[in-house]
């Protein structure tokens, strides 16, 4: 399995953001996490990270439903910013409505959609994907 140097969560609960955390540690699968609660403290971080031309995470796993600038408010936004390097984006929401999984395919930078409650076996097969692209 490929390690992944910096995951970034962008969920609003703790909960999961906790869980996902856990298990990628535990699975050796990632040496830094960047966290954040909504869409616009990561779009303005991440923003920040490519002007200093600082290192970016390698995949995302981005939450839809949130406070502020919710997950379509992010990726609205951030397919336009000009990012240096492949960043593989990971939706991740308990959404089951077929609209938002189409609606997350017609974004290239979006790899998947996985709903939630993420599994040992969801995570472990997102780890392999990456390895894969």
């Amino acid at each position: 399995m490929k390690k992944i140097d910096i995951a970034c969560i962008i969920d609003d609960d703790p909960i999961f953001i906790f869980g996902v955390k856990k298990v990628m540690s535990l699975a050796g699968a990632c040496n830094n996490f960047l966290i954040y609660r909504n869409g616009k403290e990561a779009l303005d971080a991440l923003s920040s990270l490519i002007s200093a031309n600082e290192k970016l995470p390698d995949i995302i796993l981005l939450d839809l439903n949130m406070p502020i600038l919710d997950g379509w408010q992010f990726l609205e936004r951030f397919v336009k910013v000009p990012v240096p390097k492949k960043v593989i984006i990971y939706i991740v929401s308990s959404s089951v409505d077929p609209k938002d999984v189409l609606r997350a395919k017609s974004y290239a930078m979006v790899s998947n959609y996985i709903v939630k409650p993420i599994t040992m076996d969801k995570l472990m097969s997102v780890l392999e994907d990456i390895e894969n692209v």
